[in-house]
């Protein structure tokens, strides 16, 4: 590799490592539009070979640092052999990288002149890369430049075109920044600032006005955070302490109208549960949410479900639908049984549901449903919403340790937020557990690590963004016609 070539990898290595900081728990905005103007200045004149080469050393600084917690989870929490574990994340990281790689190659073919391409081409490619990246191979749509702006002017417009509505918009700006670099002339570095400007004062006022308004009275919300070890959880012998450290600290909250635990709080199926449990909620003032275990028949074969159980009086389930890959169930056992041999994870081989269900009346409100992982995907949440005023996430956040993943799924959950504009109360076992405005602004949250209850109030809110109406087509559709103007232009 000459070194000019070799600088050209370092620097945008670099960048995409530096990009990072730009999601949480850093949350500098400003770094995920420096960030990816880097590379933007890189690609231009590059063949598309280099873009390549180019855009995957980005892609490696990005994904390398950002999802460095996937070996935590495999390696501390999975049981998995280190030099093994070590193999996957590098093949992951790997396979992660060729999508900003790609979009190396797709903008390298583009006949457009450098403004044009680095304002508007690029970004449009970036956009569909992320999308496509969201759904392929069941999606991971982690580190999405967004993300990254949910502190920002630009979060403005996620409750209009959702998250990569921001992407998109994100990626223009870093162009922008490109493009005021390298034209000639006063006039014309000062239309691109000015353009800039325009952009972030247009987003931001796009996020004042919506329909979305306050419905109803506050709800008093108390969210324990047990904050149980995952190596303890599992254990038969703690399966009566864990349930009563539960409902010890469940039942000093009687001023609450909701309380909430996490996924899988309890280590149980939910046809285990002792009567002393039952009699203990039902008596409570409140009503309860709790992650549960169940076990059920399915024409004549035993299926077990990653559940939420709310007893408010009445009894009823939401069953999770988007299972985790490698986590909760097995893709393409034929090839990746032996991965399994190597992962003492309990509790790993989960059914996902495949019926419609609504949301659930919980508090007196109707209110929408996730566990963990399904947070992260707008879509889903936006198709779950419904007639709900509120949603409400349950997860298991320790398979992540001390690492960066619970700041970004709480990057993800505000964003949900934002899109959808309803609160939503987000419960942890090791946390972040939190209570989220319907602007994506956190009310509350509580540390990590530490076993505590978070008391706080969410207010219900009512009202259609945009987002919920169209979802993320307008922007695909956007994005697809300037890819395909840029290529008829290129064949001209």
């Amino acid at each position: 590799m000459k070194r000019s070539a070799l600088l050209t990898f370092l620097v945008a290595l670099g960048a995409g490592a530096a990009t990072v900081l730009s999601f949480g728990p850093f949350n500098q905005f400003w770094i995920g539009i420096a960030g990816p103007a880097v590379l933007f200045y890189l690609w231009l004149g590059e063949s598309p070979r280099s873009a390549f080469l180019t855009g995957l050393a980005f892609g490696v600084g990005l994904f390398g640092l950002g999802v460095s917690w996937t070996y935590v989870s495999m390696n501390v929490y999975g049981n998995m052999p280190a030099p093994l574990a070590g193999l996957a994340v590098t093949l992951f990281i790997l396979l992660l990288a060729l999508f900003p790689a790609a979009v190396g190659i797709m903008q390298g073919i583009s006949g457009t002149p450098s403004a044009v391409k680095a304002t508007l081409v690029i970004p449009a490619y970036w956009t569909l890369v992320e999308w496509v990246r969201g759904w392929v191979l069941t999606g991971f749509p982690w580190l999405s430049l967004g993300y990254g702006q949910v502190d920002s002017f630009l979060s403005g417009l996620a409750p209009w075109l959702g998250v990569f509505g921001v992407s998109l918009f994100s990626a223009i700006c870093s162009g922008l920044l490109v493009a005021v670099i390298t034209s000639d002339g006063r006039t014309r570095r000062a239309l691109f600032v000015g353009i800039f400007i325009l952009i972030c004062a247009a987003a931001w006022n796009a996020g004042q006005f919506t329909s979305v308004r306050a419905a109803g009275e506050p709800i008093k919300v108390a969210i324990v955070q047990g904050n149980v070890p995952l190596e303890r959880k599992w254990q038969p012998t703690q399966q009566e302490a864990i349930l009563n450290m539960y409902l010890e600290l469940s039942a000093r909250q009687i001023d609450r109208d909701l309380i909430v635990w996490p996924e899988a709080a309890l280590p149980f199926y939910l046809d285990q549960l002792p009567k002393e449990f039952w009699r203990q909620l039902d008596l409570h003032p409140a009503d309860f949410v709790t992650g549960i275990l169940e076990r059920l028949q399915d024409s004549g074969v035993e299926k077990n479900y990653n559940s939420v159980l709310a007893v408010t009086g009445e009894r009823a389930m939401y069953r999770k639908e988007h299972l985790v890959p490698f986590g909760e169930y097995l893709p393409l056992p034929f090839l990746f049984a032996w991965v399994i041999d190597h992962l003492g994870i309990p509790m790993s081989d989960f059914s996902g549901w495949k019926q419609s269900q609504e949301e659930l009346t919980i508090a007196g409100v109707r209110a929408a449903i996730s566990i963990c992982y399904e947070d992260a995907f707008q879509d889903q949440i936006r198709g779950s919403l419904g007639n709900a005023v509120l949603m409400i996430n349950v997860s298991e956040d320790s398979w992540f340790g001390d690492s960066l993943a619970p700041h970004q799924r709480l990057d993800m959950a505000r964003m949900r937020s934002l899109e959808n504009g309803r609160p939503m109360i987000r419960a942890g076992n090791s946390g972040i557990s939190a209570i989220i405005d319907h602007r994506g602004n956190v009310v509350a949250r509580t540390p990590q690590f530490e076993r505590t209850v978070l008391l706080a109030e969410v207010q219900p809110a009512r009202g259609i963004n945009p987002f919920v109406l169209f979802g993320s087509w307008p922007v695909v559709i956007l994005s697809a016609v300037i890819v395909l103007i840029s290529l008829l232009a290129r064949n001209r």
